[in-house]
């Protein structure tokens, strides 16, 4: 609760310890205004980091960062005031490392490109390329989704059938014969993807393209793309700007206080 202390008698003294008074209470307002806005910037920024350390192990993942923008305002009283707030996220679209598994249904792609899925809610698009056999003999990801050829259509391995050799190009050959051909696809605007659960991607209305420079590496996964050195350096400045805001607020509370003492004993 605000409460304004006692002015001191007298016309003038009166306004100008008013004067004076709402001065300062702008200032500590501008000044804890600020101070919050900080924090809770810094306290989103925290959860996305947090969520890329969480993610430095999972196949394919890509790292996420905050974009800042500035305003600047003008107070009644003419004081200039700037707030940083984020806008939105930035998706980092750069190829984490890849790593031999060895495993013939693991797969990475070595340049721009998604795998195709069939789930229950349409198509998706993945990177992560760990994958299996379901009971009927189809390529399907972690989750049992099947992954789509060339044609469309989901890739069955027939029975019995000997080594399953990927091509880098995505031909999918059992005994010297090929049964399909792997479907990767690009998107004229990669940032705009949503991101769903499993490592699957939303396309929205976009239409995706054939891949023109994909490869595909068999035996390999590609790797999350979060560095954990720098991502626990930006944790910790971003601590320590958290616990300066913090700081700030409380000076600029205890000063206010102080300056109000001050006035009410000379007065």
């Amino acid at each position: 609760m605000h409460v304004t202390p006692s002015p001191p008698c007298g016309g003038l003294k009166q306004k100008r310890f008013a004067a004076s008074y709402e001065h300062r209470r702008r200032l500590m307002e501008n000044s804890l205004i600020l101070a919050l806005a900080r924090q809770s910037v810094l306290d989103r920024q925290m959860d996305v980091i947090a969520t890329n350390l969480a993610n430095v192990n999972t196949t394919a993942y890509k790292a996420e960062h905050m974009i800042f923008k500035e305003m600047v305002e003008q107070t009644d009283d003419g004081t200039i005031l700037s707030v940083v707030h984020d806008v939105s996220f930035q998706r980092d679209l750069s190829e984490g490392s890849l790593a031999n598994t060895y495993s013939p249904f693991d797969f990475a792609i070595h340049g721009k490109g998604f795998f195709v899925v069939d789930t229950a809610d349409g198509k998706r698009y993945t990177r992560h390329g760990v994958f299996r056999l379901d009971d009927q003999g189809q390529i399907v990801n972690t989750e049992g989704h099947p992954i789509l050829s060339s044609a469309g259509v989901p890739i069955v391995v027939p029975p019995n059938g000997g080594n399953v050799i990927v091509n880098r190009d995505g031909t999918i050959n059992v005994d010297a014969q090929s049964i399909g051909r792997f479907q990767i696809v690009s998107f004229a605007d990669e940032a705009s993807l949503s991101k769903e659960g499993n490592s699957l991607y939303n396309a929205g209305e976009q239409t995706p393209q054939p891949a023109t420079n994909a490869e595909i590496m068999q035996g390999m996964v590609e790797g999350s793309n979060v560095s954990g050195i720098v991502e626990m350096t930006r944790m910790i400045d971003t601590t320590r700007a958290y616990q300066a805001a913090g700081r700030l607020a409380e000076t600029e509370h205890q000063r206010i206080l102080d300056a109000i003492e001050a006035l009410v004993s000379t007065a």
